[in-house]
């Protein structure tokens, strides 16, 4: 039975950002002030960002990070808020309007709905990050206590977080694929465009002239398109 050399070991072991991702709450509720928890682990890594700066986490969540990082406890930062119960968001579904900006600010997929059609919150998959209540036209959604009064870790498990980070990075690889098609669609039909464009009969100077002023706008924003796919690629 062959065993993995050190430098191999050391090739798969995590990184410290990653270890340090996987000791938070995996709310992603931006409170820390980064746009996720990975975010803010790569942060607090690289030393840009303190390692108390996680209210869902509570103080049990830093306690875990100095552990890690081998530094003393601190308190929570109150300029990113305070410990809390948890809680969860609840629709009311009778004001709802569909408007899918809550669907759209959800960083788990927790909420249920499509277009000009009722909205609901799963419970069990909501973070409570509260991302979804300030985009809301019609203030139809409420953050309640859940059952348990526990703060920070004591009201969050190992597996939830673990679920809500999966949750989060297949909602991340989501929005670029349908970015990506979206992208390709437009870029087909700007194609068809500049096919109907060129097929066009000009009869006079003006109409020619009319038709290449097209014919360039169109060819111009193909090739900034081709421009911005080649950047991520």
């Amino acid at each position: 039975m062959s065993t993995l050399s050190q430098r191999e070991l050391e090739a798969v072991a995590p990184t410290l950002a990653e270890q340090i991702n996987n000791l938070l709450p995996q709310t992603q509720c931006t409170k820390c002030g980064y746009p996720a928890c990975q975010e803010y682990a790569l942060a607090i890594a690289d030393d840009s960002a303190n390692y108390n700066q996680c209210p869902p986490g509570g103080q049990e969540g830093i306690n875990r990070l100095a552990n890690l990082l081998g530094k003393t406890s601190i308190p929570l930062n109150p300029a990113n808020g305070i410990e809390k119960a948890r809680t969860v968001a609840f629709i009311e579904e009778a004001t709802c309007i569909g408007c899918t900006l809550c669907i759209q600010a959800c960083p788990v997929d927790a909420i249920m709905g499509a277009n000009k059609q009722m909205h609901t919150v799963i419970p069990d998959l909501c973070t409570g990050c509260d991302l979804c209540v300030a985009p809301c036209p019609v203030d139809c959604i409420i953050m309640l206590p859940t059952s348990s009064t526990s703060t920070g870790w004591q009201a969050w498990s190992q597996e939830q977080a673990d679920s809500a980070k999966l949750r989060h990075q297949q909602r991340e690889l989501r929005l670029i694929r349908e970015k990506q098609e979206n992208e390709k669609r437009l870029l087909a039909k700007a194609h068809e465009k500049l096919q109907l464009v060129s097929s066009e009969t000009a009869e006079t100077q003006s109409e020619l002239d009319e038709k290449e002023r097209k014919k360039k706008i169109i060819a111009n924003a193909i090739l900034r398109a081709n421009s911005k796919k080649e950047l991520q690629q």
